[in-house]
């Protein structure tokens, strides 16, 4: 049964895992074995890359912009290359955030929030999928959240493109589930990280969303790392389609 769970080898890109989820999901897959590209925009990429190799983790980092679509395929191909371009696993789980009124949320913001968590996971699970789909075998885990099972306040664009993350998780899923490629999504609820700054640090909406969480706390990367590297072994083979909460219970309240 421990060979289910078996990623030792593989060959993984994992996108935002300079920090916070990302980050967690990256050390996991490390941990388990897998030889682990991150690519990210971070000022913090070359130190987060660099600590997991101090532990003795097989992990390298790729500074890239996922907002210019036009250089996603250069970016792709660049990460594959300390991979011997071969790639099992990716991870999209680089995402930015916009709050705004709905009413008057700029369509800039709209536009840059979308690029980055919709299309560029669109594109990168299209690059990954022709070479997996030559091989009849892979993993693609796409980060979708809370807020595609309702609606948040504020935050339009976001709530939009996860939403849209899950929606494409399946479509993608349609396709290629049959030919070997696995693509499922998680979605995370309330977790500590920076992205959710401004309502960790306001008392009223804080005690709101802990009132309704029946595990007590806010989540935390590494409550994302076992359903991670569940989705990226064997396991997980028959399933597909799938977006998997990761809340504490809160959606069953």
């Amino acid at each position: 049964m421990r060979d289910l769970f078996d990623i030792k080898d593989k060959k993984a890109v994992v996108t935002g895992g300079a920090a916070g989820l990302g980050q967690g999901i990256a050390e996991a897959l490390a941990e388990f074995g897998a030889r682990v590209v991150v690519v990210d925009n971070s000022a913090r990429l070359d130190e987060t890359a660099r600590e997991m190799r101090e532990r003795g983790l097989p992990v390298s980092g790729l500074r890239a912009d996922l907002s210019d679509t036009e250089r996603l395929e250069s970016v792709f191909n660049a990460a594959l290359e300390p991979l011997d371009g071969v790639l099992d696993i990716l991870v999209n789980c680089a995402g930015i955030q916009r709050r705004h009124k709905c009413e008057e949320f700029p369509l800039s913001d709209w536009n840059d929030v979308l690029t980055v968590n919709l299309t560029s996971v669109f594109r990168l699970c299209q690059l990954a999928g022709q070479i997996m789909l030559r091989r009849g075998s892979g993993k693609i885990i796409n980060i979708s959240s809370m807020l595609a099972f309702f609606g948040g306040f504020t935050v339009p664009a976001y709530a939009a493109s996860k939403g849209g993350v899950s929606q494409l998780t399946k479509a993608l899923s349609n396709e290629w589930a049959g030919r070997g490629v696995n693509v499922n999504a998680i979605a995370p609820g309330y977790m500590d990280t920076a992205l959710n700054v401004n309502i960790v640090g306001d008392p009223g909406r804080s005690a709101e969303i802990l009132g309704r969480i029946p595990a007590g706390r806010w989540g935390t990367p590494e409550d994302l790392q076992g359903v991670a590297v569940f989705l990226a072994s064997a396991a997980s083979d028959y399933l597909s389609g799938a977006v998997i909460p990761v809340d504490g219970g809160y959606l069953g309240k």
